[in-house]
């Protein structure tokens, strides 16, 4: 997987390069992974699947790193748990130790 792209609310699934896509919202302290694919039932619809979440922690000046497990939860990410920067959580994402991310 390469370097995110960031997505902007209000994508169209004809805009789609392919059938699916990987994108991330970034907002203040938080950025959130995910790939965009067409629906399965509708064609015409556009689905998006989380793959990973880090959240920025001020006071330790590190990114903790989470993954959704079928309860639809974030949990802690255990082969890495905390990255000091963000290369190293997409690093990480790509990587995929335990295939969490992408099953």
């Amino acid at each position: 997987m390469s370097a995110p792209v960031l997505a902007m609310p209000g994508y169209h699934w004809q805009n789609l390069p392919l059938k699916s896509s990987f994108s991330a919202w970034v907002r203040t302290c938080k950025i959130e992974t995910f790939e965009i694919r067409l629906g399965y039932h509708d064609p015409q619809s556009v689905v998006e699947f989380p793959i990973a979440k880090s959240t920025w922690v001020k006071s330790q000046k590190v990114w903790r790193v989470f993954w959704q497990r079928a309860d639809m939860k974030w949990h802690s990410y255990p082969s890495l748990p905390e990255v000091k920067s963000l290369q190293e959580f997409i690093d990480a994402v790509d990587a995929d130790e335990y295939a969490c991310f992408y099953g």
